[in-house]
């Protein structure tokens, strides 16, 4: 009885050694691994051109060091918010340069549209290229009213010259850019002309909605700078790369 015990006590014992040794193992196993890879952030699912990305469709990827490039992007945040420049397959690492920061690019479901100068009443003399703008219907009959309920990126911004309204010494999307407010509000003070044109990113809904408002002429449109180009500067600037620490 006695050495049957002790039998399945050397076993017993055996066995849990056996068990921490491996657990051991592993543990440096993984601690070697972190110290040789880096991790990267990678698609979750395959994301097209011009279709914006969210945080759920980001997750990381851990790549060998040497296959670590500095483009390559190491924190979700620095591409949550923005739009795909190119496609990017699921686990393909996004870099930076695949990313577009103020959208003037039309999204997946958009197209970009200029439109008719005979369907605008007025148009915001500090709108720029890449601002949200709300659009307002004004006419002889019914109620003036709010076309869209979300604002709609402008695309581009021209004098009748063909010509893009901006400060050529310093374009506000540089300023936006750097984070200078102040600088941002001196180019759209100092542009180079009066808006004439005004191309605008929508899906197909939105300009057939334009189209049969505006199409009889006692209906038009007015476009209003909106106070969500403000804040999306601000996300801009949180989201930047390098303002939280890298994993690896």
């Amino acid at each position: 009885m006695g050495m049957s015990r002790n039998m399945w006590l050397s076993l017993t014992a055996a066995a849990l050694s056996a068990a921490l040794v491996y657990v051991l193992y592993d543990l440096q196993r993984m601690q070697v691994e972190r110290q040789e890879t880096v991790a990267v952030v990678v698609p979750s699912r395959f994301i097209a051109a011009g279709e914006r990305i969210e945080a759920g469709d980001l997750e990381r990827l851990r790549l060998p060091a040497g296959a670590y490039h500095a483009d390559m992007l190491t924190e979700p945040q620095a591409a949550a918010g923005k739009e795909a420049i190119v496609p990017m397959g699921r686990g393909e690492p996004v870099l930076e340069w695949k990313l577009n920061e103020y959208g003037l690019q039309p999204g997946k479901l958009e197209s970009t549209f200029q439109l008719p100068k005979d369907y605008i009443r007025s148009i915001s003399s500090g709108i720029r290229a890449g601002d949200l703008v709300m659009l307002y219907s004004s006419g002889e009959e019914g109620e003036s009213a709010r076309v869209f309920d979300k604002p709609v990126v402008v695309a581009s911004v021209k004098t009748s010259g063909n010509v893009e309204i901006d400060n050529m010494e310093k374009p506000h999307l540089l300023s936006l850019a750097e984070g200078n407010k102040e600088e941002m509000y001196a180019a759209r003070r100092d542009a180079n002309g009066t808006i004439e044109f005004i191309n605008l990113n929508l899906t197909e809904s939105q300009w057939l909605v334009i189209d049969k408002l505006c199409k009889g002429g006692t209906t038009k449109l007015v476009i209003a700078y909106s106070p969500a180009s403000f804040e999306r500067m601000g996300q801009a600037q949180t989201n930047m790369p390098g303002k939280e620490g890298t994993e690896r």
